[in-house]
Protein backbone atom coordinates (compact mmCIF):
# COMPACT_ATOMS: atom_id res chain seq x y z
CA UNK A 1 0.00 0.00 0.00
CA UNK A 2 1.33 3.45 -0.87
CA UNK A 3 2.52 5.52 2.11
CA UNK A 4 0.11 8.35 1.27
CA UNK A 5 -2.81 5.95 1.34
CA UNK A 6 -1.62 4.52 4.66
CA UNK A 7 -1.49 8.02 6.13
CA UNK A 8 -4.93 8.80 4.77
CA UNK A 9 -6.48 5.67 6.25
CA UNK A 10 -4.80 6.28 9.60
CA UNK A 11 -6.10 9.85 9.60
CA UNK A 12 -9.63 8.86 8.64
CA UNK A 13 -9.63 6.47 11.57
CA UNK A 14 -9.29 9.49 13.85
CA UNK A 15 -12.15 11.23 12.04
CA UNK A 16 -14.25 8.08 12.34
CA UNK A 17 -14.40 8.39 16.12
CA UNK A 18 -16.23 11.59 17.03
CA UNK A 19 -18.17 10.01 19.86
CA UNK A 20 -15.97 11.45 22.60
CA UNK A 21 -14.93 14.58 20.74
CA UNK A 22 -16.56 16.78 23.37
CA UNK A 23 -15.80 20.47 23.69
CA UNK A 24 -13.63 20.77 26.81
CA UNK A 25 -15.55 22.55 29.59
CA UNK A 26 -13.63 23.40 32.76
CA UNK A 27 -14.81 20.28 34.58
CA UNK A 28 -13.98 17.87 31.76
CA UNK A 29 -11.70 14.89 32.38
CA UNK A 30 -9.31 13.91 29.58
CA UNK A 31 -9.59 10.25 28.62
CA UNK A 32 -6.89 8.64 26.48
CA UNK A 33 -8.00 5.88 24.12
CA UNK A 34 -5.85 3.27 22.42
CA UNK A 35 -7.38 2.66 19.01
CA UNK A 36 -6.98 0.39 16.03
CA UNK A 37 -8.47 0.85 12.57
CA UNK A 38 -8.76 -1.80 9.87
CA UNK A 39 -8.76 -1.16 6.14
CA UNK A 40 -7.74 -3.05 3.01
CA UNK A 41 -6.41 -5.95 5.03
CA UNK A 42 -4.15 -3.89 7.29
CA UNK A 43 -4.47 -2.51 10.80
CA UNK A 44 -3.48 0.99 11.95
CA UNK A 45 -2.91 1.72 15.65
CA UNK A 46 -3.40 5.26 16.88
CA UNK A 47 -4.33 7.15 20.02
CA UNK A 48 -7.19 9.47 20.79
CA UNK A 49 -7.27 11.91 23.69
CA UNK A 50 -10.50 13.74 24.34
CA UNK A 51 -12.31 15.18 27.37
CA UNK A 52 -15.49 13.59 28.65
CA UNK A 53 -17.88 15.32 31.04
CA UNK A 54 -19.42 12.94 33.56
CA UNK A 55 -21.32 14.00 36.70
CA UNK A 56 -22.59 12.16 39.78
CA UNK A 57 -23.51 13.22 43.33
CA UNK A 58 -20.77 13.50 45.95
CA UNK A 59 -22.63 11.29 48.40
CA UNK A 60 -25.74 9.13 48.73
CA UNK A 61 -27.29 6.99 51.44
CA UNK A 62 -27.05 3.22 51.16
CA UNK A 63 -30.14 2.09 49.27
CA UNK A 64 -30.71 5.63 47.99
CA UNK A 65 -31.13 6.84 44.44
CA UNK A 66 -28.47 8.55 42.34
CA UNK A 67 -27.90 9.44 38.71
CA UNK A 68 -24.75 9.37 36.59
CA UNK A 69 -24.90 11.75 33.63
CA UNK A 70 -22.67 11.72 30.54
CA UNK A 71 -23.17 14.94 28.57
CA UNK A 72 -21.43 15.32 25.18
CA UNK A 73 -21.09 18.77 23.61
CA UNK A 74 -21.58 19.49 19.87
CA UNK A 75 -18.72 18.51 17.57
CA UNK A 76 -17.85 19.11 13.90
CA UNK A 77 -16.79 16.23 11.68
CA UNK A 78 -14.00 17.13 9.22
CA UNK A 79 -14.92 17.09 5.53
CA UNK A 80 -11.51 15.95 4.32
CA UNK A 81 -8.74 13.70 5.56
CA UNK A 82 -5.49 14.81 3.96
CA UNK A 83 -6.35 15.07 0.27
CA UNK A 84 -9.21 12.58 0.54
CA UNK A 85 -12.91 13.26 1.08
CA UNK A 86 -14.50 11.97 4.26
CA UNK A 87 -17.98 11.12 3.07
CA UNK A 88 -19.54 10.09 6.36
CA UNK A 89 -19.17 8.34 9.70
CA UNK A 90 -21.66 5.69 10.72
CA UNK A 91 -22.30 2.91 13.24
CA UNK A 92 -21.38 5.01 16.28
CA UNK A 93 -21.36 3.00 19.51
CA UNK A 94 -20.31 4.29 22.94
CA UNK A 95 -20.38 2.21 26.13
CA UNK A 96 -20.48 3.03 29.84
CA UNK A 97 -20.38 0.30 32.51
CA UNK A 98 -22.91 0.31 35.32
CA UNK A 99 -20.72 1.16 38.34
CA UNK A 100 -19.91 -1.49 40.92
CA UNK A 101 -21.80 -1.20 44.22
CA UNK A 102 -24.86 0.09 42.40
CA UNK A 103 -27.94 -1.43 40.79
CA UNK A 104 -29.28 -0.20 37.47
CA UNK A 105 -32.86 1.08 37.65
CA UNK A 106 -33.45 2.93 34.39
CA UNK A 107 -31.72 4.97 31.74
CA UNK A 108 -32.63 7.69 29.29
CA UNK A 109 -31.32 9.79 26.43
CA UNK A 110 -32.05 13.47 25.95
CA UNK A 111 -31.10 16.05 23.35
CA UNK A 112 -28.66 15.30 20.60
CA UNK A 113 -28.89 16.11 16.90
CA UNK A 114 -27.50 15.12 13.52
CA UNK A 115 -26.88 11.44 14.31
CA UNK A 116 -30.21 9.91 13.32
CA UNK A 117 -32.14 7.64 15.62
CA UNK A 118 -30.37 6.83 18.89
CA UNK A 119 -31.05 4.13 21.43
CA UNK A 120 -29.79 3.10 24.86
CA UNK A 121 -29.66 -0.52 25.96
CA UNK A 122 -28.29 -2.14 29.11
CA UNK A 123 -27.07 -5.73 29.02
CA UNK A 124 -24.60 -7.52 31.25
CA UNK A 125 -23.94 -4.44 33.34
CA UNK A 126 -23.04 -2.25 30.35
CA UNK A 127 -25.03 0.70 28.96
CA UNK A 128 -24.65 1.02 25.19
CA UNK A 129 -25.49 4.15 23.22
CA UNK A 130 -26.05 3.40 19.53
CA UNK A 131 -26.51 6.04 16.84
CA UNK A 132 -28.24 4.45 13.86
CA UNK A 133 -27.79 7.37 11.48
CA UNK A 134 -24.72 8.65 9.70
CA UNK A 135 -22.88 11.95 10.04
CA UNK A 136 -21.75 13.53 6.79
CA UNK A 137 -18.27 14.95 6.49
CA UNK A 138 -18.24 18.61 7.51
CA UNK A 139 -21.48 18.34 9.49
CA UNK A 140 -22.14 19.45 13.06
CA UNK A 141 -23.64 16.85 15.36
CA UNK A 142 -24.33 16.22 19.02
CA UNK A 143 -24.79 12.89 20.74
CA UNK A 144 -27.56 12.75 23.30
CA UNK A 145 -26.97 13.03 27.01
CA UNK A 146 -26.94 9.67 28.79
CA UNK A 147 -28.58 9.50 32.22
CA UNK A 148 -28.23 6.33 34.28
CA UNK A 149 -30.52 6.08 37.29
CA UNK A 150 -29.08 3.80 39.95
CA UNK A 151 -29.65 2.51 43.47
CA UNK A 152 -26.68 2.73 45.82
CA UNK A 153 -25.33 -0.45 47.39
CA UNK A 154 -23.58 -0.90 50.72
CA UNK A 155 -21.55 1.83 52.47
CA UNK A 156 -18.34 2.56 50.57
CA UNK A 157 -17.97 4.18 47.18
CA UNK A 158 -19.48 4.13 43.70
CA UNK A 159 -16.97 5.00 41.00
CA UNK A 160 -17.75 5.82 37.38
CA UNK A 161 -15.43 4.97 34.52
CA UNK A 162 -15.77 4.24 30.81
CA UNK A 163 -15.97 0.83 29.18
CA UNK A 164 -13.35 -1.15 27.28
CA UNK A 165 -10.39 -3.40 27.98
CA UNK A 166 -8.88 -4.01 24.54
CA UNK A 167 -9.44 -3.94 20.79
CA UNK A 168 -11.54 -7.10 21.05
CA UNK A 169 -13.60 -5.59 23.87
CA UNK A 170 -13.84 -1.91 22.89
CA UNK A 171 -15.87 0.83 24.49
CA UNK A 172 -15.93 3.10 21.45
CA UNK A 173 -16.44 2.07 17.83
CA UNK A 174 -17.36 3.70 14.54
CA UNK A 175 -16.91 3.27 10.79
CA UNK A 176 -15.57 6.02 8.57
CA UNK A 177 -16.26 6.03 4.83
CA UNK A 178 -13.51 7.79 2.87
CA UNK A 179 -13.30 8.25 -0.91
CA UNK A 180 -9.91 6.97 -2.05
CA UNK A 181 -9.05 7.27 -5.76
CA UNK A 182 -12.21 5.86 -7.42
CA UNK A 183 -13.76 3.90 -4.58
CA UNK A 184 -15.24 4.37 -1.12
CA UNK A 185 -13.27 2.59 1.60
CA UNK A 186 -14.83 1.56 4.92
CA UNK A 187 -12.52 2.12 7.87
CA UNK A 188 -13.92 0.46 11.02
CA UNK A 189 -12.13 1.43 14.22
CA UNK A 190 -12.23 0.19 17.81
CA UNK A 191 -10.94 1.95 20.92
CA UNK A 192 -10.62 1.34 24.64
CA UNK A 193 -9.62 3.77 27.43
CA UNK A 194 -5.95 3.34 28.30
CA UNK A 195 -5.57 4.09 31.13
CA UNK A 196 -9.18 3.98 32.28
CA UNK A 197 -9.47 6.72 34.92
CA UNK A 198 -12.11 7.07 37.61
CA UNK A 199 -14.33 9.92 36.41
CA UNK A 200 -16.61 10.34 39.42
CA UNK A 201 -16.64 9.03 42.99
CA UNK A 202 -19.77 8.98 45.11
CA UNK A 203 -19.48 8.15 48.80
CA UNK A 204 -22.16 5.76 50.04
CA UNK A 205 -23.01 6.38 53.69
Amino acid sequence: MKPTLRRALSAVALAALPVVAFAPPASAVAVNYSCQATALGSTYPFTLSQPATVTAPASVASGGSLSVVVDPDPAILPSTVGTYTLKRVENLVFKVPIPANSTYVSGSLSGGSGVGTTSLSVTGGVATLTANGSVNGGATFELPTITLNLTAGSPGTIQTSLYGSGYSDPGLTATGVVHVVFVDVNVPAACYPNPNPVLTTTTVV
